[in-house]
């Protein structure tokens, strides 16, 4: 938690609040290739892709 909490204040103390959507987006598409990747719908989530 504390590297969120640092990253958070980065983002703000140095005017990057634009990277945080990207960060976020970045981290939701990880997270699912993750979760998929031993899943019956592997095939289909990267078609998506």
């Amino acid at each position: 938690m504390d590297f969120l909490f640092e990253l958070w204040t980065f983002l703000r103390v140095r005017k990057k609040l634009w990277l945080a959507p990207i960060i976020l987006v970045m981290l939701i598409l990880g997270g699912l290739l993750i979760i998929a990747e031993g899943s019956v719908m592997a095939p289909f989530i990267y078609t998506l892709f």
